[in-house]
């Protein structure tokens, strides 16, 4: 075939190749980027809502959050984080959730996939950690304070009753066994945590096999963003925990 006869359709075959090309690279960096998504939400960091009042004025009902999904895997929790966790069992009623349109279902699960969306987040407790491993923890002395390892704390962060200078006292005197924390709400009138828990099996513990992470970054409202404050000054004077002999 001569030039002459090939030449008029060259530029129709390199404008499709061309074409073909774009969109091959398209779906590629769309397919890596869900694939860095997916891994990012799955081992380092994802999205939570907050659900209820219970951790009120930390954390305000409807807020959005980021969990550093890291620590459970490196590190140890402390006195004073926030945490994410599952149901350790009975601490939350059972919800039977309406069906849905299957498009709806099917966006849920790809914002999920991502880190976009939580729409787990009823399945999740969040409260902030007072007693870990060893730990003392026993409500109330006669100030009502809550006092770890015989140290009283000051909690800035406890959300009180109008004209109240404590919380309303719920006496318990417990020590945290190995691999499990005592949590509690800083809306300590309105929070159903370890304290209410103790007839469940768990007895009020939290298995830290069941913690998601750590909370530490308010993402929405707009208004509220910025890092979550763990307090750990609150802390600070609280000696390790007694060892048996």
């Amino acid at each position: 075939m001569s030039d002459e006869t090939a030449s008029p359709s060259a530029p129709t075959t390199r404008r499709r190749r061309g074409a073909l090309t774009f969109l091959r690279d398209v779906v590629v960096i769309l397919a890596i980027a869900l694939l860095v998504s997916f891994l990012v939400k799955t081992f380092v960091v994802r999205s939570f809502y907050i659900p209820s009042a219970s951790m009120n004025n930390t954390l305000l009902q409807n807020d959005r959050i980021l969990v550093d999904e890291l620590t459970p895997r490196f590190g140890e929790y402390s006195r004073g984080d926030v945490v994410v966790f599952r149901d350790p069992g009975g601490w939350l009623p059972v919800t039977v959730q309406p069906p849905r349109p299957p498009l709806v279902e099917a966006t849920d699960w790809l914002l999920s996939l991502v880190g976009l969306a939580a729409p787990d987040s009823d399945d999740h407790l969040i409260k902030r950690v007072i007693g870990t491993p060893g730990d003392h923890v026993v409500c109330c002395n006669a100030l009502g304070q809550t006092t770890v390892n015989g140290v009283p704390l000051e909690e800035p962060y406890v959300k009180l009753a109008p004209g109240a200078t404590a919380p309303d006292p719920l006496p318990y005197d417990i020590t945290v066994p190995d691999g499990s924390l005592w949590v509690l709400g800083d809306n300590r009138n309105s929070s159903k945590d370890s304290r209410y828990n103790q007839e469940q099996p768990g007895k009020g513990f939290v298995p830290i096999d069941n913690v998601v992470g750590r909370a530490f970054l308010i993402t929405w409202p707009f208004d509220r963003f910025g890092l979550i404050d763990f307090h750990h000054e609150v802390f600070a004077g609280v000696p390790a925990p007694e060892t048996s002999p």
